[in-house]
């Protein structure tokens, strides 16, 4: 895609997230490296006015290939909310060489981070190589199921996003929440349905997976399935251990004090006389 003035970026209604609108459209996100790929991306570089007042200045996005991202896929697919947003300090599971990695990175900002937690000290490589320009990547290689080893890197987190394509992925992904994320914090899981069982259709995989999910405190808000751009994969975004309402009182109701005042005023008068008046302990 061609850059200049044939080219207008748009924000998209994710904040941090932007389209651009040319002669083809793309998502894409503002590099926080300009100048530089990733992974060989397309980058756009568009005119805006200068921050002085005075004439404009280049600022460089990076299109964001969803056939590459079960983000990109499930924004491009309309799921509702990704929680993923600027400041936001998301711990990723799954890091891989980086590829999604790099575009959370440009959405948090310098105010968010993105911890994230990669097994394979091959494709891990990359990702550390990634890190090095972008200062809120933290990389970790290291196994996900093995939270403790990492706790010393990773503070509590808004947002914990898996996919890691592994048939305990739930109890994974509890492990990390119930070390990291915040109560009230949110979730996003890409859940690859051969991974967890091959011979059971995708829908009896996801909805398997959802249940193990509730029972580990997470209440799924929003699932959906990521094709055109993958097959077979569903992704599951809710809320970790949702805080609980106060009931309210009906008005006029008053709450008794201690166990003396629930008393019949007879018995009352009976325990706790005080000259002619009753005694409420």
């Amino acid at each position: 895609m061609a850059g200049g003035a044939k080219v207008v970026v748009e924000p998209h209604r994710h904040a941090g997230i932007f389209i651009a609108r040319g002669k083809e459209d793309a998502l894409v996100t503002l590099n926080s490296t300009p100048g530089k790929s990733v992974y060989g991306e397309k980058r756009i570089s568009v005119d805006v006015p200068a921050a002085s007042g005075e004439g404009t200045e280049k600022v460089e996005y990076r299109v964001w290939n969803p056939f590459r991202s079960k983000i990109a896929a499930a924004i491009l697919g309309g799921v509702d909310n990704i929680w993923i947003q600027p400041g936001a300090k998301v711990l990723y599971l799954g890091g891989a060489s980086g590829t999604t990695v790099s575009h959370v990175s440009d959405i948090v900002g310098p105010t968010g981070a993105v911890y994230a937690v990669e097994f394979s000290h091959r494709v891990g490589r990359d990702l550390i190589n990634m890190a090095k320009s972008r200062t809120n990547v933290v990389p970790i290689i290291e196994d996900a199921r093995h939270p403790l080893k990492y706790r010393m890197l990773v503070p509590m987190v808004d947002v914990v996003f898996a996919d890691v394509a592994q048939p305990d992925q739930a109890r994974i992904v509890a492990l990390n929440a119930s070390h990291f994320l915040k109560n009230g914090g949110h979730f996003v899981i890409s859940i690859k349905a051969s991974c967890i069982d091959s011979t059971a259709a995708p829908e009896a995989v996801f909805a398997r997976e959802v249940k193990k999910l509730q029972q580990e405190q997470f209440k799924p808000a929003e699932q959906l399935t990521l094709e055109p751009y993958e097959r077979d994969h569903a992704v599951v975004v809710g809320t970790y251990r949702v805080p609980k309402k106060e009931k309210k009182s009906p008005p006029g109701h008053v709450e008794p004090t201690s166990s003396s005042s629930r008393l019949h005023p007879r018995v009352q008068a009976a325990l706790f006389p005080v000259g002619n008046r009753l005694y409420v302990s």
